[in-house]
Protein backbone atom coordinates (compact mmCIF):
# COMPACT_ATOMS: atom_id res chain seq x y z
CA UNK A 1 0.00 0.00 0.00
CA UNK A 2 1.84 3.48 -1.07
CA UNK A 3 2.31 5.75 1.56
CA UNK A 4 -0.38 8.77 2.54
CA UNK A 5 1.55 11.86 1.31
CA UNK A 6 0.07 15.03 0.87
CA UNK A 7 1.59 17.32 -1.97
CA UNK A 8 3.16 20.71 -1.05
CA UNK A 9 3.40 22.49 -4.60
CA UNK A 10 1.35 21.50 -7.35
CA UNK A 11 1.99 22.79 -10.61
CA UNK A 12 -0.78 21.87 -13.45
CA UNK A 13 -0.06 22.12 -16.85
CA UNK A 14 -2.92 23.08 -18.86
CA UNK A 15 -5.71 25.78 -16.68
CA UNK A 16 -8.59 24.21 -18.67
CA UNK A 17 -11.90 23.30 -17.17
CA UNK A 18 -10.59 20.17 -15.48
CA UNK A 19 -7.25 22.12 -14.40
CA UNK A 20 -9.18 24.98 -13.34
CA UNK A 21 -11.29 22.87 -10.67
CA UNK A 22 -7.99 20.84 -9.51
CA UNK A 23 -6.26 24.20 -8.91
CA UNK A 24 -9.28 25.08 -6.78
CA UNK A 25 -9.40 22.21 -4.95
CA UNK A 26 -5.85 22.45 -4.07
CA UNK A 27 -6.18 26.33 -2.99
CA UNK A 28 -9.17 25.19 -0.98
CA UNK A 29 -7.25 22.51 0.95
CA UNK A 30 -4.48 24.97 1.36
CA UNK A 31 -1.99 23.59 -1.43
CA UNK A 32 -0.04 25.94 -2.94
CA UNK A 33 -0.85 25.73 -6.49
CA UNK A 34 0.28 27.69 -10.17
CA UNK A 35 -0.51 26.63 -13.58
CA UNK A 36 0.04 27.66 -17.39
CA UNK A 37 -2.11 29.18 -19.71
CA UNK A 38 -1.41 30.06 -23.05
CA UNK A 39 -2.47 33.54 -22.92
CA UNK A 40 -2.70 35.14 -18.64
CA UNK A 41 -4.10 38.06 -19.91
CA UNK A 42 -7.24 36.56 -20.62
CA UNK A 43 -7.59 34.52 -17.38
CA UNK A 44 -10.17 35.19 -14.36
CA UNK A 45 -9.48 36.16 -11.51
CA UNK A 46 -9.33 33.70 -8.89
CA UNK A 47 -6.07 33.60 -6.83
CA UNK A 48 -4.25 31.20 -8.54
CA UNK A 49 -1.04 32.18 -10.15
CA UNK A 50 -0.97 31.82 -14.26
CA UNK A 51 2.37 31.16 -15.80
CA UNK A 52 2.51 31.28 -19.85
CA UNK A 53 2.84 28.08 -21.78
CA UNK A 54 2.82 27.90 -25.71
CA UNK A 55 4.86 27.92 -28.69
CA UNK A 56 7.24 30.71 -29.55
CA UNK A 57 6.93 31.74 -26.13
CA UNK A 58 10.69 31.56 -23.99
CA UNK A 59 9.73 29.99 -20.45
CA UNK A 60 9.97 32.92 -17.85
CA UNK A 61 11.88 32.57 -14.39
CA UNK A 62 8.70 32.39 -12.41
CA UNK A 63 7.36 29.66 -14.27
CA UNK A 64 11.15 28.30 -13.72
CA UNK A 65 10.97 28.22 -10.11
CA UNK A 66 7.32 26.70 -10.14
CA UNK A 67 8.96 23.87 -11.72
CA UNK A 68 11.87 23.93 -9.39
CA UNK A 69 9.72 23.74 -6.27
CA UNK A 70 6.81 21.82 -7.30
CA UNK A 71 6.82 18.44 -5.79
CA UNK A 72 3.46 17.40 -8.03
CA UNK A 73 3.07 17.56 -11.32
CA UNK A 74 -0.01 17.24 -13.37
CA UNK A 75 -0.64 17.83 -17.18
CA UNK A 76 -4.31 18.66 -18.92
CA UNK A 77 -2.96 19.57 -21.93
CA UNK A 78 -4.52 17.70 -24.94
CA UNK A 79 -1.87 16.04 -26.92
CA UNK A 80 -0.83 17.13 -31.09
CA UNK A 81 0.51 14.76 -33.54
CA UNK A 82 4.25 14.46 -31.67
CA UNK A 83 2.61 13.21 -28.24
CA UNK A 84 2.46 15.92 -25.42
CA UNK A 85 3.34 19.77 -26.18
CA UNK A 86 3.76 20.68 -22.53
CA UNK A 87 6.47 17.72 -22.02
CA UNK A 88 8.27 18.81 -25.35
CA UNK A 89 8.59 22.63 -24.17
CA UNK A 90 9.48 21.54 -20.49
CA UNK A 91 10.86 18.46 -21.10
CA UNK A 92 14.69 20.51 -19.89
CA UNK A 93 13.25 21.74 -16.89
CA UNK A 94 11.54 19.23 -15.40
CA UNK A 95 14.56 16.87 -15.70
CA UNK A 96 16.35 19.17 -13.99
CA UNK A 97 12.99 20.02 -11.09
CA UNK A 98 14.67 18.61 -7.98
CA UNK A 99 11.67 19.06 -5.65
CA UNK A 100 9.64 16.53 -8.33
CA UNK A 101 8.48 13.54 -6.59
CA UNK A 102 5.09 12.83 -8.53
CA UNK A 103 3.37 13.28 -12.33
CA UNK A 104 -0.14 13.28 -13.48
CA UNK A 105 -1.29 13.03 -16.80
CA UNK A 106 -5.43 13.42 -17.82
CA UNK A 107 -5.86 11.33 -20.82
CA UNK A 108 -9.19 9.65 -22.14
CA UNK A 109 -11.13 6.71 -22.85
CA UNK A 110 -10.87 7.04 -26.42
CA UNK A 111 -7.91 4.62 -26.03
CA UNK A 112 -10.05 1.88 -25.69
CA UNK A 113 -12.08 0.55 -28.87
CA UNK A 114 -15.49 -0.05 -29.06
CA UNK A 115 -16.74 -2.45 -26.88
CA UNK A 116 -20.54 -3.08 -28.28
CA UNK A 117 -21.45 -1.91 -24.93
CA UNK A 118 -19.57 -3.99 -22.63
CA UNK A 119 -17.26 -3.40 -19.94
CA UNK A 120 -13.72 -1.98 -19.44
CA UNK A 121 -11.53 -1.93 -16.62
CA UNK A 122 -7.99 -1.50 -15.75
CA UNK A 123 -7.15 -4.62 -17.05
CA UNK A 124 -8.59 -3.89 -20.66
CA UNK A 125 -6.22 -3.42 -23.81
CA UNK A 126 -5.55 0.02 -24.90
CA UNK A 127 -6.80 -1.15 -28.16
CA UNK A 128 -8.55 1.66 -30.68
CA UNK A 129 -6.38 2.66 -33.83
CA UNK A 130 -7.84 6.05 -34.82
CA UNK A 131 -6.13 9.25 -34.75
CA UNK A 132 -7.19 10.58 -31.22
CA UNK A 133 -6.19 7.51 -29.34
CA UNK A 134 -2.81 6.74 -30.89
CA UNK A 135 -2.37 10.71 -29.50
CA UNK A 136 -3.43 10.07 -26.42
CA UNK A 137 -1.14 6.48 -26.19
CA UNK A 138 1.44 8.28 -27.11
CA UNK A 139 1.17 11.49 -24.85
CA UNK A 140 0.68 8.61 -22.14
CA UNK A 141 3.80 6.91 -22.99
CA UNK A 142 6.06 10.09 -23.55
CA UNK A 143 5.03 10.91 -19.33
CA UNK A 144 5.54 7.20 -18.21
CA UNK A 145 9.31 7.17 -20.36
CA UNK A 146 9.99 10.23 -18.54
CA UNK A 147 8.95 9.27 -14.51
CA UNK A 148 10.61 6.06 -14.90
CA UNK A 149 13.83 7.69 -16.04
CA UNK A 150 13.63 9.83 -13.35
CA UNK A 151 12.70 7.02 -10.78
CA UNK A 152 9.55 8.94 -9.62
CA UNK A 153 5.83 8.05 -9.22
CA UNK A 154 3.81 8.54 -11.91
CA UNK A 155 -0.76 8.71 -13.10
CA UNK A 156 -2.62 8.16 -16.34
CA UNK A 157 -6.29 8.96 -15.80
CA UNK A 158 -8.03 7.57 -18.52
CA UNK A 159 -11.59 10.15 -18.70
CA UNK A 160 -14.87 9.58 -19.78
CA UNK A 161 -16.95 12.55 -20.80
CA UNK A 162 -16.54 15.37 -18.25
CA UNK A 163 -19.56 17.53 -17.07
CA UNK A 164 -20.05 20.02 -14.07
CA UNK A 165 -21.37 23.23 -13.07
CA UNK A 166 -21.23 25.78 -16.45
CA UNK A 167 -20.90 22.55 -18.55
CA UNK A 168 -23.80 20.24 -19.03
CA UNK A 169 -27.00 19.44 -20.98
CA UNK A 170 -28.71 21.97 -18.89
CA UNK A 171 -26.49 24.45 -20.38
CA UNK A 172 -27.13 23.30 -23.87
CA UNK A 173 -30.69 23.25 -23.98
CA UNK A 174 -30.65 27.31 -22.47
CA UNK A 175 -28.25 28.14 -25.30
CA UNK A 176 -30.14 26.00 -27.88
CA UNK A 177 -26.98 23.88 -28.85
CA UNK A 178 -27.93 21.25 -27.47
CA UNK A 179 -28.36 17.84 -29.87
CA UNK A 180 -30.84 14.98 -29.27
CA UNK A 181 -28.46 12.36 -30.72
CA UNK A 182 -29.92 8.69 -30.77
CA UNK A 183 -28.06 5.25 -31.52
CA UNK A 184 -30.50 2.31 -30.20
CA UNK A 185 -28.53 0.67 -27.14
CA UNK A 186 -25.24 3.18 -27.16
CA UNK A 187 -24.65 4.19 -23.69
CA UNK A 188 -21.32 6.11 -22.01
CA UNK A 189 -20.38 7.21 -18.90
CA UNK A 190 -19.50 10.24 -17.54
CA UNK A 191 -17.51 12.00 -14.71
CA UNK A 192 -18.76 15.29 -12.81
CA UNK A 193 -15.39 17.22 -13.29
CA UNK A 194 -15.43 18.04 -9.00
CA UNK A 195 -15.61 14.19 -8.88
CA UNK A 196 -12.50 14.10 -10.76
CA UNK A 197 -10.23 16.89 -9.00
CA UNK A 198 -11.09 14.53 -5.64
CA UNK A 199 -9.76 11.57 -7.50
CA UNK A 200 -6.70 13.32 -8.71
CA UNK A 201 -5.97 14.46 -5.43
CA UNK A 202 -6.49 11.29 -3.91
CA UNK A 203 -4.35 9.75 -6.16
CA UNK A 204 -1.66 12.86 -5.19
CA UNK A 205 -1.95 11.15 -1.64
CA UNK A 206 -1.33 7.58 -2.55
CA UNK A 207 1.40 7.87 -5.09
CA UNK A 208 2.67 5.14 -7.11
CA UNK A 209 4.77 4.23 -10.10
CA UNK A 210 2.95 3.55 -13.40
CA UNK A 211 -0.03 3.67 -11.98
CA UNK A 212 -3.33 3.81 -13.92
CA UNK A 213 -7.13 5.00 -13.24
CA UNK A 214 -10.86 4.59 -14.49
CA UNK A 215 -12.46 7.08 -12.49
CA UNK A 216 -16.24 7.16 -13.48
CA UNK A 217 -19.51 7.46 -12.52
CA UNK A 218 -21.72 4.29 -11.52
CA UNK A 219 -24.65 4.79 -14.94
CA UNK A 220 -23.32 4.43 -18.28
CA UNK A 221 -26.20 6.08 -20.08
CA UNK A 222 -28.11 7.04 -23.45
CA UNK A 223 -27.20 10.64 -24.29
CA UNK A 224 -30.93 11.29 -24.74
CA UNK A 225 -31.59 10.12 -21.20
CA UNK A 226 -29.48 12.75 -19.90
CA UNK A 227 -31.09 15.60 -22.15
CA UNK A 228 -34.64 14.25 -21.20
CA UNK A 229 -33.80 14.46 -17.13
CA UNK A 230 -32.23 18.17 -18.04
CA UNK A 231 -35.49 18.80 -19.93
CA UNK A 232 -37.43 18.12 -17.68
CA UNK A 233 -35.76 20.05 -14.30
CA UNK A 234 -35.52 23.21 -16.83
CA UNK A 235 -38.97 22.54 -18.52
CA UNK A 236 -37.26 23.78 -21.96
CA UNK A 237 -38.53 21.59 -24.65
CA UNK A 238 -36.14 18.83 -26.11
CA UNK A 239 -34.87 19.52 -29.90
CA UNK A 240 -35.66 16.81 -32.72
CA UNK A 241 -33.86 13.84 -32.83
CA UNK A 242 -31.39 13.00 -35.04
CA UNK A 243 -29.88 9.28 -35.57
CA UNK A 244 -26.41 9.60 -34.77
CA UNK A 245 -25.24 8.04 -38.34
CA UNK A 246 -27.09 11.33 -39.86
CA UNK A 247 -24.71 13.00 -42.60
CA UNK A 248 -25.88 16.71 -41.12
CA UNK A 249 -24.17 15.35 -37.49
CA UNK A 250 -20.51 16.73 -37.56
CA UNK A 251 -17.85 14.11 -38.27
CA UNK A 252 -16.84 14.50 -35.17
CA UNK A 253 -20.11 13.82 -33.34
CA UNK A 254 -20.92 10.78 -35.53
CA UNK A 255 -17.02 9.12 -34.39
CA UNK A 256 -18.28 9.75 -31.05
CA UNK A 257 -21.58 7.83 -31.64
CA UNK A 258 -19.85 4.32 -33.58
CA UNK A 259 -18.27 4.01 -30.10
CA UNK A 260 -20.38 1.87 -27.04
CA UNK A 261 -18.60 0.68 -24.14
CA UNK A 262 -19.11 1.03 -19.94
CA UNK A 263 -16.37 1.93 -17.78
CA UNK A 264 -16.00 -0.09 -14.16
CA UNK A 265 -14.19 2.06 -12.11
CA UNK A 266 -14.24 -0.31 -9.13
CA UNK A 267 -10.54 -1.30 -9.31
CA UNK A 268 -9.75 3.03 -9.27
CA UNK A 269 -12.08 3.48 -6.25
CA UNK A 270 -10.55 0.83 -4.21
CA UNK A 271 -6.89 1.49 -5.58
CA UNK A 272 -7.77 5.75 -4.25
CA UNK A 273 -10.09 4.70 -1.62
CA UNK A 274 -12.36 7.40 -3.44
CA UNK A 275 -15.93 7.57 -4.51
CA UNK A 276 -17.49 10.22 -6.31
CA UNK A 277 -19.98 12.63 -4.85
CA UNK A 278 -21.86 12.52 -8.22
CA UNK A 279 -22.59 8.84 -8.84
CA UNK A 280 -24.86 9.41 -11.67
CA UNK A 281 -25.81 12.48 -14.20
CA UNK A 282 -28.89 12.85 -11.82
CA UNK A 283 -27.17 14.37 -8.91
CA UNK A 284 -24.53 16.06 -11.26
CA UNK A 285 -27.74 17.89 -12.93
CA UNK A 286 -29.96 18.73 -10.13
CA UNK A 287 -26.89 20.66 -8.60
CA UNK A 288 -25.84 22.80 -11.52
CA UNK A 289 -30.03 23.18 -12.02
CA UNK A 290 -29.52 24.53 -7.88
CA UNK A 291 -26.90 26.74 -9.07
CA UNK A 292 -28.44 28.13 -11.45
CA UNK A 293 -27.37 26.44 -14.76
CA UNK A 294 -29.78 26.25 -17.32
CA UNK A 295 -31.96 29.59 -15.52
Amino acid sequence: MPADTAPARVLVLGLGYSGRHLAALLHAQGIACSGTVRDPSTAPDDGVIRHRLAEGYPIDAALEEAIRSADTILCSIPPDAEGDPALRLLGEALQDAPALRWLGYFSSTAVYADRDGGWINLHAAADATDDTALKRLRAEGQWQAFAQARGIASAVFRLPALYGRGRNALVQLAQGTARQVVRPGQVFNRLHVEDLATAALAAMHRSQENALYLPADDEPAPSQDVLAYAAALSGVPLPVAQGWDDPALPASLRRFYSSNKRIDSRGTREALQWQPRFPTYREGLADAWAHGDGR
